[in-house]
């Protein structure tokens, strides 16, 4: 499975020597599907024009050198809208007030806000209400794990950093700054994050390698008192058991009884598992390359030895097929391909697959779906998408309103919860367990569930206006 690109080829046509059909036909060969045609320039002998064509990424290049040999066919320009959204960047700092004249100056630099910097001085609280510092969240990376490219830098991670601080601003309407460090060392990053933290009411990190992304966070987490919060680790398993708590509704089975398997113990892998284990899951299998984990091999990896004692209860040996034989969930963040409709067929009857490998599943969703109840993909392109974005902007936003000390494991459950409770009973199908990411309750319950569970843990430090002295009591 492809992902699309939209791209924009201007070309000169020279009608003697070639038509636009011709064009047509040459760009339908290489499996491109044009959607707009606008014509620049009309003359009697040349013709030119704008070509909007999507094309599979693999056949970018491909398209382009077709045209270019076709006789009477001249490339005059070729443009990605996807590059072009990304040209010089897709954040930027506005002031919330102008600055016209020497009043303004003073009031918001010298010689006046020096008044304020005293008062934060005399109370460092105050940065939540004279700063920005109360809807500002650092997202941090060192760009050793960016999507499914791996390890390409801290430059290269940039743009993904800014669409998630895009997606900050749209959603929840919270301030989210990049901070792309160039350095892999854990303890350089810890120290890095803890210098600028005083700026931030709280951290996301994004896109850092295991096993050290464990290590990095739970530091962060002893060292500081604003919210620290992996999103590939937590995010990822939020957004899963989410869809796992209405699937199993639709299909009539308990999550304590279920087997689960899930595949690919990285870093969503293992925060997956211990979601899963504290909403009352009770038999998972966690696999990865060297097999179902075991509580009878020891890993140089500490979080795997940690799992493999609360999972594999039966002590099963082998690998997928193994696992998965009369499992009731697949869970893959593993990679394309490693699921077969065999091993699906080997499954319990009424199934659920997430498969949430991305750009490409662990199968192909029309391979799976004769063989699966409940089917769900990371991907926008089918139904019931396990997106994090479901699950971050409201995380925050609840977190920075009470300002929450921590995320911690009751307002993860929380989040869940909520994040399945915005399909309605009477909406809930195999083919809508989870929300759109464009649903504004999804947010908004999502805020609401964790500043309750906040309170109720007494990890916030301040209770929102909207909300009663008495929730921490419900």
């Amino acid at each position: 499975m492809s992902i699309a690109t939209t791209m924009i080829i201007r070309l000169e046509i020279r009608k003697s020597i070639a038509s636009f059909g011709d064009v047509a036909s040459r760009i339908a060969e290489v499996g491109g599907d044009i959607v707009a045609i606008d014509v620049i320039r009309a003359g009697k002998d040349v013709t030119t024009r704008d070509i909007t064509v999507n094309v599979p990424d693999a056949a970018n290049g491909e398209i382009v050198g077709v045209l270019s040999d076709m006789p009477g066919i001249k490339v005059i320009n070729v443009s990605d809208r996807t590059f072009l959204a990304h040209l010089g960047g897709k954040i930027e700092v506005t002031p919330k007030m102008p600055i016209k004249n020497r009043e303004d100056l003073s009031q918001v630099y010298t010689p006046g806000v020096a008044r304020v910097s005293m008062a934060i001085h005399e109370d460092p609280n105050k940065a939540y209400s004279l700063t920005m510092k109360r809807n500002t969240v650092a997202v941090v990376t060192d760009g050793t794990a960016v999507l499914g490219l791996g390890d390409i830098g801290p430059e290269a991670a940039m743009p993904v950093m800014e669409g998630k601080a895009m997606l900050f601003k749209q959603l929840a309407n919270i301030d989210a700054f990049p901070l792309c460090l160039n350095t892999k060392d854990p303890d350089e990053i810890v120290k890095i994050v803890k210098a600028v933290a005083p700026g931030f009411g709280g951290i996301n990190l994004e896109d850092i390698s295991s096993p050290r992304c464990f290590d990095i966070e739970r530091r962060l987490e002893e060292e500081l008192d604003i919210p620290v919060f992996h999103d590939d680790q937590h995010g990822t398993a939020v957004v899963a058991l989410a869809g796992l708590l209405n699937a199993l509704k639709v299909v009539d089975k308990d999550i304590g009884t279920a087997r689960i398997v899930v595949v690919g113990i990285g870093a969503a892998g293992v925060s997956i598992c211990n979601l899963l284990l504290a909403a009352g899951a009770r038999n998972i299998y966690a696999v990865d390359r060297e097999g179902i984990l075991s509580a009878k091999i020891q890993y140089s990896n500490a979080e795997w030895n940690r799992l493999a004692q609360r999972t594999n209860t039966e002590g099963i040996t082998g690998g997928l097929p193994e696992a998965i034989r009369g499992a009731d969930v697949f869970i893959g963040v593993a990679g394309a391909g490693i699921l077969t409709v065999d091993l699906l067929k080997s499954m319990a009857e009424d199934n659920i697959v997430f498969a949430m490998a991305n750009p490409t599943p662990e199968i192909e969703p029309d391979l799976a779906e004769p063989h699966v109840r409940v089917l769900a993909t990371g991907r926008s392109d089918y139904p019931n998408q396990i997106n994090n974005v479901l699950c971050f902007p409201g995380i925050f936003r609840g977190a920075l309103d009470c300002r929450a000390r921590a995320v911690n494991l009751d307002m993860k459950l929380a989040a869940a919860k909520a994040i399945a409770s915005v399909v309605q009973p009477d909406e809930l199908n195999e083919h809508y367990i989870i929300p759109s990411i464009f649903n504004d309750k999804v947010v908004e319950y999502v805020r609401s569930a964790v500043i309750k569970a906040a309170i109720a843990t007494d990890t916030a430090r301040r209770i929102p206006p909207d909300f009663s002295a008495e929730t921490k009591e419900e």
